[in-house]
């Protein structure tokens, strides 16, 4: 009997090349999954203990002592301006980090040469490598206790988050808009101005909301170690085992991160028209 020739278009080798990512993919999942397994074996936590009756009890007696929440007006009052204060220094905190992380990142892109795309991530790595809690606690021998440590330590390291960020954003965008207008005689910054940041600014912009949603509950834990805010004021009553002044506060953070969630959210949908 006559075989018929394959109508397979793909080669032996070809079908070995086309397998070789998949059996990649698993192996590195396998990994992960070792991985995985092996830190919880190796922490020994108890879950046991965890869901126990006991530890049930001792949780609820304990959620059960910040109701009901000191809703006076004064505290009230006191709250709201920590409230504000904590928005205050996670706003500015966020807006030099968008400034200094803007300005790192085009050299950490490459755009000035290896050497100072070299040094540029180097500092970009040191200042995001840096927990929040650390600087502020350098900021505060620094600049002294208050809200103005707490907006340093978060520019600090949120800079390195948008530099990296924004670097790799400017690595992936289309050269070609950028490079025709310079062979069309535009200038480099221009050039710059109108073929790629048009190109990046949606993607900045997202960055930058979501760094600050993120950068509010930061503030709010930087007040432990005395960068003002709702953070400190919780640091405060908690101390002093003043459980509902503490549940107001609770309350204050939550109400401040739903209202900056839902105000970004809004202004992403009315800036998408613009971008699109």
């Amino acid at each position: 009997m006559k075989r018929l020739p394959s109508t397979d278009p793909l080669t032996a080798a070809e079908h070995a090349r086309a397998a070789a990512p998949c059996l990649t993919c698993l192996a590195v999942a396998l990994a992960v999954l070792v991985a995985i397994v092996a830190s919880f074996a190796y922490l020994g936590a108890d879950y046991r203990g965890l869901f126990s009756a006991e530890s049930m009890r001792l949780m609820t007696k304990f959620v059960a002592e910040f109701f009901p929440p000191d809703v006076s007006a004064a505290f009230f009052a006191k709250t709201a301006w920590a409230g504000l204060q904590t928005l205050a220094v996670s706003a500015v905190g966020t807006l030099l980090a968008l400034l200094f992380g803007a300005a790192l990142a085009l050299p950490a892109a490459g755009r000035f040469g290896s050497a100072a795309r070299a040094a540029s991530r180097l500092l970009l790595n040191v200042l995001r490598s840096v927990p929040e809690l650390v600087w502020a606690a350098l900021m505060v021998l620094a600049a002294g206790l208050g809200p103005f440590a707490g907006a340093l330590a978060l520019a600090l390291h949120t800079t390195g988050v948008f530099g990296r960020l924004f670097a790799e954003t400017l690595e992936n965008a289309p050269a070609g808009p950028e490079a025709a207008l310079v062979e069309s005689g535009s200038a480099g910054l221009t050039a710059f101005a109108y073929g790629t940041a048009p190109q990046v600014a949606p993607q900045w912009l997202a960055y930058t909301l979501y760094r600050w949603e993120m950068n509010i509950r930061m503030a709010t834990v930087l007040g432990f170690v005395g960068a003002g805010g709702l953070g400190q004021m919780l640091y405060f009553h908690l101390s002093l085992f003043q459980q509902a002044q503490s549940a107001t506060v609770l309350l204050a953070m939550f109400a401040l991160v739903v209202l900056v969630d839902s105000a970004s959210t809004l202004l992403r949908r009315g800036l998408a028209p613009a971008y699109a």
